[in-house]
């Protein structure tokens, strides 16, 4: 921060000072302000973390902590995270850098593949991308590197089914860093195979008793289950503890096949307790690190009244969530939309009502949704090619609806540059 900003934002804190609740302070207590890098404004509602606890800004910006602390760490959606050392007892401002993630998908085997991974980071030297969401546990509960949560619940992946593991994850993120990319794990959470071999008491069992597989021949966890729980939370702290900057939950939710058997009656009510006990307990586990916390959710889930059979209502995922981050792929609206009966001809259309109505039902800003985008072929309609310009009016749709940027999927990890021209 230059000079003027620095004596700009000790001002602002001054002048806040005289604001602030005449709350009792203990002389030791880490007072302060969270302020806008661009605008030097306040920062209400920010999340501020030390070894004591969890916080947030009031309505200027201004923090107290309460208690004595040595390091004090922020973050509020549509900014990057931040932490500084305390020293003395002065008051503390920290600062938000503005920042809206505009990132590619890379799997299990994308980021150990040294071609998909350096054409992902090239990609971002020439395009808006400026993110990745990479696979800590992918969809076949395979890990990119050695986890130890893994082989502690014996889930580790068979040698027939091992990817080249990375020899250093830590080191690998810290190169991502580096080159300037916001970096988001996404752990699939009730869907694993490797888990359910390991431990069959907690996977999801048909209405005969047996071990159900889904279309794709995949066994389930029962989401009931709070080991199962307990081992995803396990592989989120790993996750954080490496260096992510946000922790991204997919696959939360209940199997969407009826008939089958989990540990407790399969209610509407039983589901959302199930998905967002998880999740908070998950901001729990995570609140330490100062890492935002996401989940996926089904595109339809932004229109259905209710949990949509799967445990997802949208208006309970505010509390524990910083982001939403809705499936908008035009080609998984199989329904369509009230006046949309092709919705691969019309993703603009389908990005921007689809985020339109999650804002009306949550009340939450656009700011809190960070949508995923299709970039990959139709496989549901027409089986067009998703190019340049099918992209372009998804991106268009979400960022004019203020979301907090977007993220693109290709199952295959291939993106080319002629889709992605800068913004």
């Amino acid at each position: 921060m230059t000079a003027l900003r620095r004596a700009l934002a000790r001002a602002m804190f001054v002048a806040l000072a005289m604001v602030a609740p005449l709350a009792s302070r203990d002389a030791q207590a880490v007072t302060g302000v969270v302020i806008d890098a661009s605008t030097l404004k306040p920062v209400a509602d920010a999340i501020v973390t030390t070894a004591a606890g969890v916080t947030r800004t009031d309505e200027h910006g201004w923090f107290d902590t309460g208690q004595p602390t040595a390091s004090i760490a922020a973050r509020a959606p549509g900014y990057l995270r931040t932490d500084a050392h305390v020293s003395g007892d002065e008051p503390v401002t920290l600062t938000l850098t503005p920042f809206r993630p505009r990132a590619l998908y890379l799997s299990v085997f994308g980021i150990t593949s040294a071609t998909l991974r350096n054409a992902a980071t090239n990609l971002a030297q020439r395009t808006a991308i400026n993110a990745l969401v990479i696979d800590v546990k992918g969809d076949r509960g395979l890990t990119p590197y050695r986890s130890q949560a893994r082989e502690a619940i014996g889930a580790a992946a068979k040698t027939s089914e091992r990817v080249s593991m990375a020899r250093d994850f830590p080191a690998l993120l810290a190169d991502l860093h580096a080159r300037r990319l916001y970096l988001i794990a996404r752990i699939v959470v009730f869907k694993d195979d490797p888990l359910a071999d390991a431990h069959p008491e907690w996977s999801v069992r048909d209405a005969k008793g047996r071990p159900w597989r889904d279309r794709e021949g995949l066994q389930w966890m029962d989401p009931f289950s709070r080991d199962v729980w307990q081992h995803n939370l396990d592989i989120a702290e790993e996750a954080a503890r490496m260096g992510f900057d946000e922790i991204q939950f997919d696959y939360v939710r209940f199997p969407d096949q009826r008939g089958l058997a989990f540990a407790l009656p399969n209610t509407r009510a039983n589901r959302t307790a199930a998905i967002t006990g998880f999740l908070q307990a998950a901001r729990t586990r995570l609140a330490p690190y100062n890492v935002f916390v996401a989940a996926d959710i089904f595109g339809y889930v932004c229109w259905n009244t209710n949990d949509t059979a799967i445990g997802q209502q949208i208006e309970l995922l505010d509390a524990p969530l910083d982001y939403i981050s809705p499936m908008l792929y035009p080609s998984g609206f199989t329904w369509g939309l009230p006046g949309i009966a092709d919705p691969t001809a019309e993703p603009g259309q389908i990005v921007g009502r689809s985020l339109a109505e999650a804002i009306k039902r949550t009340g939450l800003p656009g700011v809190r949704f960070r949508p995923w985008l299709q970039a990959f072929r139709d496989y549901a309609f027409d089986h067009r090619v998703f190019d340049a310009t099918a992209i372009r009016a998804q991106t268009d749709a979400a960022d004019a609806a203020g979301s907090d940027g977007w993220m693109l999927w290709n199952p295959r990890n291939q993106y080319d540059a002629n889709d992605l021209l800068r913004q």
